[in-house]
């Protein structure tokens, strides 16, 4: 996969962008709101934890010497939080002219549920991500160059969509994650083309960080330490650190040089590292039935629950 020739230098003043970030209090999110802040980016770091959201918005401040860094609470694995925030944004009344969708989780040991009864993986990946697009749809700029950055993963080559059994109920850990991803994934492509369809000039662009070590790969504290520490070893091996995991969706959110729809990853060797470039597609991914069955379900999921 080529490279398109763009470094973290690249990134362009983001002074008067509003940029809403989920889960950027550590990790990949936290990378990306590092650069962006630095680049006078207006930041919204939306995470579950408030007393950890308020510190690292205070140690962003801090060390980027941007003023216009604020938390505010969203749980994407429970629909009412994410229903919450988007009344909060309201009453803001501010535009967003990014808005990235980071927060995840990975390798629950147990199929867990979400408030809503929703496998919590699927919930907390993608349906909370879903809602919030919809949800906070009217509030994106309606100009060229806002977007909607979307983290899927490398992992998603390794499923496909579990139609008879979305929530999993035979469980596997890394099935669900990478089912997760995937669905978001797919939703991301089909998100591009109905804003495409309708004649938006909003753009949707997945990305992916490549093989990247930070905490969701190391399953948080719902591991043993010594499979974490092995499993980060292994990430270091053959993939990148967090800040150059980070790199495609800072590149998708600021540089020119993307497109709505279309994929981005690391350009090196099996996309698991390197700067950022075209990542690939399978014809599962783009395959329209696909998407539309998805999106129905989807639908039927968030009304019902």
């Amino acid at each position: 996969m080529a490279s398109l020739h763009w470094t973290p230098d690249d990134v362009p003043s983001q002074s008067g962008k509003v940029i809403v970030i989920t889960g950027a209090t550590n990790g990949l999110g936290l990378e990306i709101a590092k650069v962006l802040a630095a680049k006078g980016g207006s930041i919204v770091i939306a995470a579950r934890n408030q007393q950890k959201g308020d510190r690292v918005a205070a140690e962003l401040r801090q060390s980027t010497g941007n003023s216009d860094i604020r938390f505010m609470r969203i749980d994407t694995a429970d629909l009412e939080s994410v229903r919450a925030f988007a009344e909060q944004w309201k009453e803001t009344g501010l535009l967003i002219d990014t808005l990235i969708l980071n927060a995840g989780i990975s390798n629950v040991p147990s199929r867990e549920e979400s408030p809503q009864g929703v496998e919590r993986q699927f919930a907390t990946n993608y349906l909370g991500h879903f809602l919030l697009t919809q949800l906070l749809m009217p509030y994106l700029r309606p100009v060229e160059g806002t977007r909607i950055v979307v983290q899927a993963s490398l992992a998603t080559k390794r499923t496909t969509l579990h139609f008879d059994d979305l929530q999993l109920h035979k469980y596997n850990r890394m099935t669900a994650y990478a089912q997760s991803k995937l669905a978001l994934l797919v939703f991301a492509l089909e998100q591009a083309r109905r804003l495409s369809v309708a004649n938006s000039p909003i753009a949707c662009i997945p990305v992916h960080p490549g093989a990247a070590s930070t905490g969701i790969t190391r399953g948080g504290d719902r591991l043993p330490a010594f499979v974490s520490k092995f499993v980060s070893f292994m990430f270091g091996v053959i993939g990148q650190n967090p800040e150059q995991g980070a790199l495609p969706a800072i590149f998708a959110a600021t540089s020119p040089l993307v497109r709505s729809g279309v994929y981005y990853g690391p350009s090196g060797r099996g996309e698991l590292k390197g700067i950022p470039g075209e990542a690939t597609l399978t014809p599962y991914m783009t395959d329209r039935e696909v998407a539309e069955r998805l999106w129905a379900a989807t639908e039927e999921m968030i009304a019902v629950k």
